[in-house]
């Protein structure tokens, strides 16, 4: 999903902001899906009305729940009593790097200073039971990142989180939560988390008051990557999460900085192998720094990227009828499988127009038959 800040959308009404709300809440939507309806119905509104019919041509026999009004006011009402600011995607506040990701979140809570959001930025992720020198060391090179102009990046997490946060208080501090950004997690981060609300922010796509849970790390940590330049990853075991940050990263066209260590240490042991696999050893800020200071302004990609966000101004469905889908839709399910499929073999197999394939594999998520993965791809969901 690629997407841009430009003016058409920096200037988001009232409702169409509720509407894009309840859409993200509705069930079955994530965010892919949620730019897959944006692009074909262009308003949010015009998409929650079509959710319905399209999730019963998947196939699906009870209607689909879509997110009620009043409890996205109710949610909007509690969000400003809480001082806490919703950043749209195509905002002017929304990071611009992020927008270049497959899912970009179609919302951002944020709480503390929210013009942070606009810097370029450096990730930090490690191990939670990190050493007293892979703190020290995390500290110092997050305040010196910071101290060249840096928004230093992170999850709040015990170790290499919170030494990255406390080292960069003074330069400007980001915290991506699992959960919502008014709730303190781990609990004795307290007095980090007071000091990242008057000093830097908290941020999150999770609504206000979840408590984070295992699952909300992966997509938290896809944000951690994708709003930052690189990524420098210190003390990560061999099965670490940090390495899945890592790959999201480098999936993302993002540069990974990875701290060498012992190798009888096993917190070091995914650090290495990073190395070995190609990420830059890092040994100092200066390593960061120089490297991410010879990178263009607008890397190729995301050039090429917003070269084609005109394209979107043509509906998905543009040589499309109902009589190609309703033909098309046997065909499709056919050639999907339980294992993940690209979207374009199906195209090229089937010898299908692009816009029928995009509105099939849309009705088949919204009637729960349908699974999105990175790289463009899907999956049939497995009946229980």
């Amino acid at each position: 999903m690629t997407a841009s800040n430009g003016d058409k959308t920096s200037g988001l009404d009232s409702i169409e902001k509720l509407a894009r709300l309840r859409l993200i809440r509705s069930e079955n939507v994530g965010p892919i899906t949620f730019f897959k309806l944006l692009e074909r119905f262009k308003t949010a509104k015009d998409a929650l009305n079509a959710l319905p019919s399209l999730a019963k041509n998947g196939g699906r026999e009870a209607r689909l729940k879509v997110y009620p009004q009043s409890k996205a006011e109710d949610e909007i009402a509690n969000v400003e009593k809480s001082q806490v600011a919703m950043v749209h995607w195509g905002e002017p506040m929304y990071p611009r790097l992020l927008v270049h990701i497959d899912d970009p979140p179609p919302i951002l809570f944020v709480r503390g200073h929210t013009s942070l959001l606009t810097k370029k930025a450096v990730g930090f992720v490690g191990s939670r039971n990190a050493s007293i020198n892979g703190r020290r060391f995390a500290q110092a090179t997050a305040k010196a990142i910071g101290e060249a102009g840096y928004l230093i990046v992170s999850g709040m997490a015990r170790g290499i989180d919170a030494a990255a946060h406390e080292g960069s208080l003074a330069t400007g501090t980001l915290a991506i939560l699992g959960g919502g950004v008014d709730v303190v997690y781990p609990r004795e981060h307290r007095k980090l988390y007071d000091e990242l609300l008057e000093k830097g922010a908290v941020c999150s796509e999770v609504p206000l008051g979840v408590t984070p849970q295992a699952r909300h790390f992966p997509r938290r940590n896809r944000i951690i990557s994708g709003i930052s330049r690189g990524v420098v990853v210190l003390e990560a075991g061999a099965r670490s999460g940090s390495l899945i940050t890592a790959r999201m990263a480098l999936e993302q066209g993002r540069e990974v900085f990875a701290v060498p260590g012992s190798p009888q240490d096993p917190r070091v042991k995914g650090t290495n192998m990073l190395i070995r696999q190609g990420a830059q050893l890092t040994e100092n800020a200066a390593d960061v720094i120089e490297t991410l200071g010879g990178m263009m302004p607008c890397s190729l990609a995301e050039r090429r990227q917003d070269s084609l966000l005109h394209q979107r101004e043509v509906p998905v469905n543009d040589t499309e009828n109902d009589t190609d889908v309703e033909h098309a839709r046997e065909q499709i399910i056919t050639l999907l499988d339980y294992g993940p499929t690209d979207t374009d073999e199906i195209i090229r197999a089937g010898d299908i127009h692009a816009g029928t394939v995009a509105t099939v594999l849309l009705e088949l998520e919204l009637a729960g038959r349908l699974e999105r993965h990175n790289g463009n791809r899907v999956s049939l969901i497995s009946p229980e």
